[in-house]
């Protein structure tokens, strides 16, 4: 499974996941994760239909959304939905 995740240095929130990320991607090494910043590539807005950031969108093993989450969100949530998502 793969998680894009897409922020900018000027979100608060973004900068609140950051650490909770951080710990997942250590606890789950098997996790595919990418980080896309707005700063850098404003056109991620329009290409993934984004309404709020951060938006983390889980991807199946074919490449197709199963998933997308926005805001800040609990880590506990996000473990559960890797778990719940990880052999599609």
């Amino acid at each position: 499974m793969k998680v894009l995740k897409i922020g900018a240095s000027w979100c608060v929130d973004c900068k609140v996941m950051t650490p909770r990320w951080e710990e997942i991607e250590q606890e789950y090494p098997w996790l595919e994760t990418e980080y896309i910043g707005l700063d850098d590539n404003p056109d991620a807005i329009k290409k993934y239909n984004m309404a709020s950031i951060p938006t983390f969108i889980f991807f199946d093993k074919d490449g197709n959304e199963i998933l997308r989450m926005s805001k800040l969100v609990e880590k506990d949530v996000l473990i559960k939905a890797i778990l719940e998502n990880k052999d599609k």
